[in-house]
């Protein structure tokens, strides 16, 4: 048995990786002429399958599952879609559009479910494509890359902020995915991209239909991105590179104009979020930073884009809030990061959503693990600088609910909640406690 042979499917892929990104960090201007017939490889669409599996998800319109497939065959199933990329007779299906409810009352993200087949091709796809344009992103880009996080981007804006540039753009954009165009970002891909059966799928996946409920029970399918040459559904796999393709073009812009140099201004990206963080007024950097994007076609959101001058003034950017904190020892000020109030209002709400009534008839080990599975999951991401005061908030948020939840269901009055005191809820029920998370990390007490 050869080498090749004894590598496992994951570790072929990686080498496939690793080469496609040598060549095109080698070759900044080479055009990729032979990239389908990677796609559909074996071991490319093996890590493919493991990783739409891994991921979970709902079924698409067609109605077919992770379970169907495997007692089908998977081996047997994705032959099927390798023989359709390879005749020329593969077609995405329509996208199953849920709506998700935002912070904001009333309001909804639309999010979009492909199909189970197209959700696999288009993570084959990713797996060939996202190697090639990392080695293009710029270091301002912190989302969807390998290493790389929402809580680097927070870093950078914090370290930016305590070395002088303080004046800040905190952008918004208005549904940017579903605003990119598709000519524009068709020749960022064809940029670097010349296989034309690769790029007839990337069309194709741009252009899905979406099904969605008529709002009289049924359903009906409509194209906006066909009929308006524009968007890429929040949901589908091989979306976040279509955003940070596009994103690149706004940074490169900012730099080859010279804005940068001009201001002295670095922006810092996590997806479709975005701030600038230099030393000139920012209000002549808003003023760029408008005229930039007007060119590329993402409208800004007037109403939630604004300028600011740190400490002054705190910026909020991923959840955190950077601004002046002051040290409780010595009460001296500081720029600092905190998980802004809004992140401390949306775990809140998180709590209250699990232990309202309707909740009442499940067992209080199914509401403690809910529970604690999103507060942990919450305090995961906000362990950045001075997290104590909020974790407290928290704590003290989630024992009263659950406190007046186990009330309710044992039918005990208010005035007897005492027989709930917050140690039992600790070590009876098993609730996870924040405040006890910065014993390992006492700077956050800073």
């Amino acid at each position: 048995m050869g080498t090749g042979e004894s590598l496992t499917a994951s570790e072929r892929v990686q080498r496939l990786q690793t080469a496609l990104h040598a060549k095109a960090k080698e070759a900044p201007g080479f055009r990729f002429y032979s990239l389908s017939d990677k796609v559909w490889r074996d071991d490319v669409f093996a890590v493919a399958w493991q990783t739409v599996r891994r991921n979970g998800g709902s079924a698409g319109v067609d109605g077919e599952t992770v379970a169907g497939v495997e007692s089908f065959g998977v081996d047997r199933w994705l032959g099927a879609l390798a023989r359709d990329l390879k005749e020329g007779t593969y077609r995405p299906r329509a996208v199953r559009q849920v709506l998700i409810p935002k912070k904001q009352r009333g309001k909804f993200r639309r999010l979009g479910i492909p199909c189970l087949r197209d959700r696999v091709a288009q993570t084959a796809a990713m797996l060939v494509l996202s190697p090639i344009f990392e080695a293009d992103l710029q270091p301002e880009q912190y989302a969807y890359r390998p290493g790389r996080g929402a809580l680097d981007a927070v870093r950078r804006a914090h370290r930016l902020l305590t070395t002088g540039r303080r004046e800040v753009v905190d952008a918004d954009l208005s549904d940017y995915f579903g605003q990119i165009p598709h000519a524009e970002l068709m020749r960022s891909i064809a940029r670097r991209v010349s296989d034309g059966r690769l790029l007839g799928w990337v069309k194709a996946w741009l252009e899905m239909a979406v099904e969605e409920d008529d709002g009289r029970g049924g359903r009906r399918r409509t194209n906006r991105a066909r009929r308006e040459r524009k968007g890429t559904p929040q949901g589908s796999p091989i979306s976040p590179l279509f955003s940070n393709i596009y994103m690149r073009r706004f940074i490169l812009g900012w730099k080859v104009l010279g804005y940068a140099r001009r201001f002295k201004a670095e922006i810092v990206n996590y997806a479709d979020d975005f701030a600038v963080l230099g030393r000139a007024p920012a209000a002549a950097m808003l003023t760029a930073v408008e005229g930039l994007m007007k060119r590329l076609k993402p409208p800004m959101n007037a109403g939630k884009t604004r300028r600011c001058r740190v400490p002054e003034e705190p910026m909020t950017f991923l959840g955190y809030r950077i601004g002046r904190n002051y040290r409780p020892d010595t009460g001296a000020a500081y720029i600092g990061t905190r998980p802004s109030r809004e992140s401390v209002r949306s775990i809140c709400r998180r709590v209250s959503g699990l232990t309202t009534r309707r909740s009442g008839l499940l067992s209080p080990g199914v509401v403690v693990a809910r529970l604690n599975r999103a507060l942990t999951g919450w305090a995961n991401y906000f362990t950045l600088g001075q997290v104590s005061p909020a974790y407290r908030a928290v704590d003290q948020h989630a024992t009263r609910r659950l406190r007046q939840w186990l009330c309710r269901k044992h039918k005990v009055r208010s005035g007897k909640s005492v027989r709930f005191p917050d140690e039992r809820l600790r070590q009876e029920y098993g609730l996870t406690c924040l405040a006890q998370r910065t014993a390992s990390f006492p700077w956050a007490k800073a």
